[in-house]
């Protein structure tokens, strides 16, 4: 009788541990699925900001330095491109510029060419720290000097 009831306490006890496991790990991935779920939405943030700077004036993206990383900031109704690193909650969100080259003759963008200036590569990164290991997102897109 003592040893039924000494298998039945550890079977219970095993289940009850195996729940908690399991609802554990289940509170983690919901965890990181919002934080991709928000690194998404600052990427697409960071997108509109570039385009939003490229529609006021082209020469706030094509003077921009292809070696320098810069942090969209949104202050006083507009948005910049800092170089100073800055957060979003735990995020944080960064562009790089890159110059794009055209195949004389088909315009075909390609490593090699001419460069055009009216076209830039666009990185957009969102990085956060989640438990203990960095994560991190990128967007790439083109954005020409449509004015």
């Amino acid at each position: 009788m003592m040893v039924e009831v000494v298998v039945a306490i550890a079977i219970i006890t095993t289940s009850i541990f195996a729940c908690m496991a399991v609802s554990n790990r289940a509170i983690s991935v919901s965890k990181q699925a919002l934080h991709m779920t928000q690194a998404n939405f600052l990427l697409e943030e960071g997108a509109e900001a570039v385009r939003i700077i490229r529609d006021t004036n082209w020469t706030n993206i094509s003077s921009l330095n292809t070696a320098t990383s810069y942090y969209p900031t949104y202050s006083a109704g507009a948005w910049t491109l800092p170089t100073t690193s800055s957060q979003v909650g735990i995020f944080t969100r960064k562009i790089n510029i890159a110059a794009v080259n055209r195949v004389a003759g088909t315009d075909d963008i390609s490593g090699s060419g001419t460069d055009d200036p009216g076209t830039k590569l666009i990185t957009v990164t969102v990085s956060w720290v989640e438990g203990g290991q960095t994560m991190s997102k990128y967007l790439k897109f083109y954005i020409l000097n449509i004015f």
